[in-house]
């Protein structure tokens, strides 16, 4: 059964820097959750691991402030939510899309969409705030150093019908406890036993993919531990 829907608030800028930027600024001020954080444009843009993230003018910009509450900090129970409601929103305006682990979405092998979560813990170690910032190449694909990039097929969709899918999504799936939600992943992820290169600070290795821990933690056969953090690519 989904979860209920909540009433969005919605701040649309013709430019920011950085809507993740913004969003944290909001919640570093006390701004209450559901607040969503869309720009046209963006002089700043954040990606994963200090990138910059670039989007031309037709693609999505969007940062959602949550407050989760008693919710338990799952260590990648944001990033799979995330991925998970970008891959509703974006998949009836191209088949065959695919999630690679934390969270980025693929099409035909290429980077169409990514995640980027910023949150500060709180009492009880829970967490106080989440910043999910969410961007997806609607209208055209940057180049990224190191990996092909995808776009949907034109005519590309209003960013702002997108961002709308997405919250609906995001409403769609939060009750849900991390297992479930890791299982709604993987089964619009990558095949168990596909190959991975596995990136971490300092060292790199392949391995083959044996799904997610209950926390949403990356498994392979050939690796002893869970793997909470890395760059992964599909070999």
């Amino acid at each position: 059964m989904a979860g209920p829907p909540h009433v969005w608030r919605w701040e649309h800028h013709g430019e920011l820097a950085s809507t993740q930027d913004r969003a944290i600024e909001a919640a570093r001020a006390g701004e209450g959750g559901h607040l969503a954080i869309l720009a046209d444009r963006q002089s700043a843009g954040r990606g994963s691991r200090g990138r910059v993230w670039s989007a031309p003018a037709g693609n999505l910009n969007l940062s959602l402030l949550v407050r989760p509450g008693h919710v338990a900090p799952d260590p990648g129970r944001w990033s799979l939510l995330a991925a998970l409601a970008l891959h509703t929103a974006l998949s009836p305006y191209a088949p065959g899309l695919m999630l690679k682990w934390p969270n980025d979405v693929l099409l035909n092998g290429g980077k169409l969409a990514g995640v980027l979560i910023d949150t500060q813990m709180g009492a009880h170690n829970l967490p106080d705030w989440v910043v999910i910032g969410l961007g997806a190449n609607l209208a055209a694909a940057p180049a990224i150093p190191g990996r092909a990039t995808a776009h949907l097929p034109l005519p590309a969709p209003a960013p702002g019908a997108i961002a709308s899918a997405i919250t609906h999504a995001l409403d769609a799936h939060a009750h849900l406890p991390t297992d479930a939600i890791a299982a709604a992943w993987l089964a619009r992820a990558h095949p168990i036993g596909t190959a991975l290169d596995i990136r971490i600070p300092g060292s790199r290795f392949t391995g083959t993919f044996a799904g997610l821990s209950p926390a949403g933690a990356l498994l392979l056969h050939n690796h002893p531990c869970p793997i909470t953090s890395a760059e992964v690519f599909v070999s």
